[in-house]
């Protein structure tokens, strides 16, 4: 059953557990923690060295004994004690202390739509361990959709597009309500995946990780669609010899190479479209599309969803954290609850 403003209002803490970043947001304080989910383990000792940034910077650099983990994956925690270790240290003494001491606390989480039994019961779970002594679950579109200010509560239809690392979720909503909606398993991971497949097979070239970020600043000149010339340079290890060694990207090629995960995305906007009733439909033709979440700032996705929808396509202002703010506003009670009264009351 999905959480009430009121309940929502009694939580003092919430918390958007996300596959690349987590979020959280304290009530009276605001969000007190924005670092990625990631989390740095020495198997011998079962210490946890690092988390955060630190740990994300020694992926791939650490040796055999250390073990870089990501407890989130699309939205769902599938390592529970992880997860609690990962938020307690993000979290810090001192937080941990404040949230502790207040009476009875109550907790809400972000959850993928549609995210089955299981997901939901690890989230709850991992905030129980938190010391929570209830949990209210909300939809990821709805939070989202609050954040960027989209007027939900109207009887007129909004359209957000939530662009995760591992999973691209798609909903019309009116009335407060997801009228349709759709998720996508396909995220900015899949397209850093195409990238170094890509590389890896025409250059023989294995990359880094963390050099997929300045192919997509490369990108940012022309974009996905646009064939205008550009090239980058960048650096991996020799697929044959194991040497490093550097070479210069056509980055026309990466657009080409990256198209199969993007087209994934256009199906999922056009079922969503499909399930709409005219009217709502009609309504888009003005209002158009809202991209919200960290994806949502690849170069040129925007474009490319506008010229495929022919609707007009807008970026929210600081669209990685609309989730946990749009959870943060349901906190304070900045949201009026929408009331349908009947006849003749």
């Amino acid at each position: 059953m999905p959480a009430t403003l009121e309940q929502l209002r009694r939580c003092h803490f919430a918390v958007d557990l996300g596959a690349a970043r987590t979020r959280v947001y304290v009530k009276g304080a605001g969000l007190v923690v924005d670092q990625p989910s990631v989390a740095a383990v020495n198997t011998r000792s079962g210490a946890l060295i690092a988390v955060g940034d630190f740990a994300e910077r020694m992926t791939g650099r650490t040796p055999d004994y250390i073990r870089v983990v990501r407890p989130v994956t699309g939205g769902t925690v599938i390592d529970i004690e992880m997860a609690q270790r990962m938020l307690r240290h993000l979290l810090g003494d001192r937080m941990r202390r404040s949230l502790r001491r207040k009476p009875r606390l109550r907790a809400a989480a972000c959850t993928p739509h549609e995210a089955d039994p299981l997901a939901r019961r690890a989230t709850v779970e991992t905030l129980v361990g938190l010391g929570a002594r209830r949990v209210e679950l909300v939809d990821t579109l709805i939070a989202a959709a609050v954040g960027c200010g989209l007027p939900v509560e109207r009887a007129e239809a909004t359209m957000i597009m939530v662009c995760g690392a591992a999973a691209t979720q798609v909903a019309v909503l009116s009335l407060g309500s997801i009228v349709a909606a759709e998720r996508v398993p396909v995220g900015g991971e899949a397209v850093d995946h195409a990238i170094v497949q890509h590389l890896r097979l025409e250059h023989a070239l294995m990359l880094p990780s963390q050099s997929v970020r300045p192919l997509h600043l490369a990108l940012h000149g022309n974009g996905l669609n646009l064939s205008g010339p550009s090239a980058t340079e960048i650096h991996g290890r020799d697929v044959a010899t194991g040497l490093a060694r550097s070479v210069v990207i056509d980055t026309a090629a990466v657009r080409d190479a990256i198209q199969t995960p993007l087209t994934a995305v256009l199906d999922g906007i056009y079922r969503v479209l499909r399930e709409c009733p005219p009217d709502l439909v009609a309504d888009l033709g003005d209002r158009g599309i809202t991209m919200v979440g960290g994806s949502a700032l690849l170069p040129g996705l925007d474009q490319m969803v506008r010229e495929a929808t022919g609707m007009p396509v807008s970026i929210a202002e600081r669209p990685d954290v609309c989730a946990v703010r749009g959870l943060g506003e349901m906190l304070e009670g900045n949201i009026e609850p929408l009331v349908l009264k009947p006849l003749g009351a």
